[in-house]
């Protein structure tokens, strides 16, 4: 069973920054890939940014060139480095990592970390 847990959120001013962290509890060899996901209020859960455990990265448009998406050494953790934040990058970000289990995969959920950006 995977367990991830999630650091980072609070409240900054537009421009500012902020380091999201999430370590899960399984091994590099169980974890495919790790992502993030952000919740609007009324609105859909989006993709914001994932990784691979090769290393391959892939942003949403509304993010790239302002957020940064990385793993440790260990692959079994992931930081979301956001800087130029907007008002309408308000939300509540959830990790993702995908892992192997018996014979398939699934997607396991951290409990989400608020972000709220307003001056």
């Amino acid at each position: 069973q995977v367990q991830l847990v999630e650091s980072g959120g609070g409240l900054v001013q537009p421009g500012g920054s902020l380091r999201l962290s999430c370590a899960a509890s399984a091994s590099m060899f169980n974890i495919n890939g790790m992502g993030w996901y952000r919740q609007a209020p009324g609105k859909e859960r989006e993709l914001v940014a994932t990784i691979t455990r090769g290393g391959s990265t892939m942003y949403a448009d509304s993010v790239k060139g302002r957020f940064t998406i990385s793993s440790g050494n260990a692959k079994n953790t992931v930081y979301l480095q956001m800087n130029s934040l907007k008002p309408e990058d308000t939300a509540v970000y959830f990790c993702n990592a995908n892992a192997n289990v018996g014979k398939g995969q699934l997607n396991y959920w951290g409990q989400g970390t608020q972000v709220t950006v307003s001056s």
